[in-house]
Parts: C-alpha cells; structure tokens; sequence
C-alpha cells in the first residue's frame, strides 16, 4: 500500500513534468516561425531574470545534492562545504563571465561552448575537438543523474521498483521531455522543481531534529559531544581532505562552474546582459538549502550508524522513508527526482547541440542540399541535435547497467578536465595574442597532468587538488607556446576576435556602406 501511494504521487508529477514541457513550447511557438537550433538550444535568448534563476540553480542543485551533500556531511562532515564556497565563488565570477560570453555569442550567432571556441581561434576542427573532450566530461554527469534518479525512485517505491527499471524510467521520461521542449522546457520545470525542493527542506530542516532528537539544542549538543571531528577539517576519514585541498579546490572549481557548458548554454538564453548580471546577485541565496541535507546528513549519524561505501548517500532517504508517511515520501521524492532531470536534460541538451554544430552539422556528405548558414541548415543542426541527444542518454544508461564503473571513474576527472578550458576561453577572449598553437598546447598538457594525476592516485598532491596543478602548466605551456612558438596574424579586426564591450565592439565592427 505504501509503495502505490508513494508511486503514484511520483507517476503524477512525472506527466506533469512533461505536460509542462508541451506547454513552453506550445506557447513560445504560437504565433512564431522561429523552431530551428537557437530556439531549442537557448531559448531563443530570450528568457527573463527569473527563468535564467531557476534554471542556472537547477543544473547546480541536482538529485546528488539530496544524495551526495548528505552522504559527504555523514562521512565526512566539514569538507563538503566546499561545496558552497566554490558555487558562491562561482558566481561571483559569472557576474562577469556570463554577460562577456552572451555578448559574444550573440555579436556572432554562436550557440555553444565550441562554437565560441571554433570562432575565437578561426579553427572548425578546434569546436570538434572540443565537442569530443566535453562530452568524456559530461557523459558520466548524465549516468551520475540517471543512477541517482533511480536509487530515489527506487527508494521511496519501498522496493517495489527495481533499482535497473528506475534508471529507465529517468532516462525515458528525461530524454523525451528534452527533445520535445529543450531548454526552454527546462527552465519552465525549474520552476516547479524549486518549489518542491523550497519546501520539502524548509519542512525536513525542522522535523529531522524535532522528530529524532526533541529539537536543535539536543541535536547540535549531541554533535559537539560525540562527533567533533566531523566539523573540523581534514573531517572524518576524509582522506587528506584538509585546508589546502579545500581552498585548491574552491578555486578550480569556481573557476571551471563559470565556462562549464551547461553553465554557458543558461548564460546564452538569457535576455540580456543585465539579466546575467542581476542573475549573479541573486543565486548565492539559492545555496543556502545546501545546508539542509549537509546537516541532515549529520542528524543521520545518530539515527542509522554504520552506513559505508556508496549507502552513505542513502543517509537522507534512510530519515524519510522510515519516518514519514507514503505521500510525503513520494513528494520529497519527486523533489529530488526533479532535481535530477532539470540539470540531466541541460546536460543531454549541451552534448546533442555540441555535435548537432560542430561535430556532424560540420560534415558536407551529411548536410547536402542544405545551404550553410540558412534556415534548412539550422533545422537540419536541430535534428542532428536530437539523434544525438537520445545517442548520448542511451549510451549513458547502457553503461550504468553494463560498466557502471567505468564512467563513475571517468567523472574523477570532469571538472578537472574540463579546467583546462579556462584558459582556452575565457584568457583567449580578453588577450589576443594567445595564439592557436599555445592555446591547444596549454589544454593538451593540463588535461595530461589531471589523467596521470587521478588515475594514478595522486589527487590530491601535496594536498592540492590535481586540477590546479593541471591548471597552472597548462597557463605556463599556453604562454610559453605563445611566446616562443609559431604565430600567424590573425586578419580581423579585434570585435571578431575578442570579448568587447559592447559599445567599443560597435565602433570596432565596420558598418554598412554608405549609399552612393
């Protein structure tokens, strides 16, 4: 009985979820021609500061951050709080970030990371390669989401589900929303993601403690007294997890979350510049519900001691399930459900798009009778862009069954990998001199020193975190290479090739020729 009342509340919201996804793209069609790439894979860069908020919180605040903030505070406790400082880090950076990429992609038409890339250094081939070495990055993201989706529906069916029938499940309801609504879809699902997740925790945040412990006092005194450890660094059992891993690794991080595609692909829906900017502001308050499954993780140690290896992650579903009735468990469940889709489908989107321009939208033999630039060239991209999205999702979910660990080892590297992009990109943009030669040498040396560094045990070094380290001799080969290496003039003016600000770009970029 318990798991048909969880499970249809859960089966409810999913035909919402999609429902919602029909309606934003029903209402943004009406009246408009416009369905080709940029509309399914930016939102036509037209959404507001709002949908820009909850979309942007959404690929941030993931199924993990129920399962993962949980399972780090229970086995670790103090480091997980890198956590929110490399986000809050993070966006204090997009402040600026976010408007120079919108900027720039809009000046050119650019839909993605790899085209702005391919754009800056004048180079086809460049987007491609950059589209190959994203998509290692993001694919274990999208079976990470998959798995969790599944271990939470799983969960609150008591069972009843199977953990394989539940990753289907989040796969087939993720990949059909995404192909039918894209980004747009997503951002309206955001929003009422958000509010599931708002409440859900505002509610567990005061009944864990009251419930299991008579109230904060008891629970917070219970902390000091027993588990001291776990609020100091390097944590408990945490693995050299100390004060130098933690700042090395807020830095990289809040590094890497402003050029990650995902994050850019929301910066290229917004508005306008001053949406991005006003988005910056408000989007650290969204970290503050970190705290909650952090803290309740803790709460988790008194309640259910001696959870080890990946059941650690289970600490927060451990405290619903045996204690709240089957309604509200498939609530809080499709909360972090939803908490999964949002940033999967984002990260299904970025990867179908990625290969829909640069990889196959590039190949001639599959774009014939198209005309490059054109109305039939962009819907062919689009097209393109779906095959690859439902390719990417069902690779995904072969592998969580097959080898689930073999992309669970490949995400080691995903944030550390895809640092060293930074330098390409955002250092690419704002100084012209870094030529194509220093900019691929630099990113073939640092992603070299993060696979040899993770995949050999030595993360973190010296209690450094191995993307840093990655991070600093790729900066060093990218101006050596500059400097000392080969350098062919680039041709065009500086509004091509550089971030501008907008009115300086105005000046720069010659105008039509007067009228005779």
């Amino acid at each position: 009985m318990k798991a048909a009342v969880s499970t249809s509340v859960f089966g409810a919201f999913m035909v919402l979820t999609v429902v919602l996804g029909l309606f934003a793209v029903r209402g943004r069609r009406k009246g408009r021609r416009d369905t080709g790439l940029a509309e399914w894979s930016v939102g036509g860069r037209s959404l507001g500061t709002a949908f820009i908020w909850v979309l942007m919180a959404g690929e941030s605040y993931t199924s993990f951050s129920y399962l993962g903030a949980a399972g780090w505070g229970y086995k670790f406790g103090a480091p997980v709080l890198y956590v929110i400082a490399y986000m809050s880090c993070g966006y204090a950076l997009g402040y600026v970030v976010g408007p120079m990429l919108w900027s720039y992609a809009r000046r050119h038409q650019l839909v993605g990371i790899t085209d702005i890339i391919a754009h800056r250094y004048g180079r086809p081939w460049l987007g491609t390669a950059v589209a190959l070495l994203a998509t290692v990055c993001l694919l274990p993201y999208i079976q990470l989401q998959i798995t969790g989706m599944g271990v939470v529906v799983s969960t609150i069916s008591y069972g009843a589900i199977s953990l394989n029938w539940a990753c289907f499940l989040g796969f087939a309801v993720t990949t059909v929303f995404v192909v039918v609504s894209g980004l747009r879809g997503s951002a309206w699902v955001s929003v009422l993601k958000d509010v599931l997740v708002i409440v859900t925790l505002a509610f567990l945040v005061i009944y864990v403690p009251l419930h299991y412990f008579g109230g904060y006092g008891h629970f917070l005194d219970r902390i000091v007294t027993e588990k001291p450890q776990w609020l100091t660094f390097p944590g408990h059992e945490s693995g050299g997890l100390g004060q130098s891993w933690f700042i090395s690794t807020t830095l990289v991080n809040s590094l890497t979350v402003v050029i990650f595609p995902t994050t850019v692909a929301g910066y290229l829906g917004a508005r306008s510049a001053d949406t991005l900017r006003r988005n910056a502001v408000y989007l650290p308050a969204y970290n503050v519900l970190l705290f909650v499954p952090m803290l309740l993780g803790m709460a988790a140690l008194f309640v259910v001691p001696g959870l080890t290896g990946t059941d650690s992650d289970l600490a927060l579903f451990q405290l619903v399930v045996d204690s709240l009735p089957a309604w509200a468990v498939g609530v809080i469940g499709v909360a972090a459900a939803l908490s999964s889709i949002v940033p999967m489908a984002v990260f299904m989107l970025v990867i179908g798009t990625m290969w829909g321009r640069s990889v196959l939208g590039a190949i001639p033999r599959l774009n014939r009778g198209a005309a490059p630039g054109g109305r039939s060239a962009d819907r062919r991209q689009k097209l393109w862009s779906q095959v690859v999205v439902v390719a990417a999702g069902t690779l995904a979910l072969l592998l969580t069954y097959t080898a689930p660990n073999t992309l669970v080892r490949l995400s080691l590297i995903s944030y550390e990998g895809m640092a060293q992009l930074v330098p390409m990109l955002l250092l690419g943009l704002i100084w012209r001199r870094l030529t194509l030669y220093g900019a691929v040498g630099g990113l073939t040396a640092g992603v070299a020193v993060v696979c040899v560094l993770v995949f050999g045990g030595h993360d973190p070094l010296w209690g450094i975190n191995a993307g840093l380290i990655g991070l600093a001799v790729n900066l060093a080969v990218a101006l050596a290479f500059t400097w000392l290496g080969p350098h062919r003039a680039d041709p065009r003016p500086d509004a091509e090739v550089l971030a501008l600000d907008e009115e300086f770009a105005r000046e720069e970029t010659p105008g039509p020729a007067p009228a005779a």
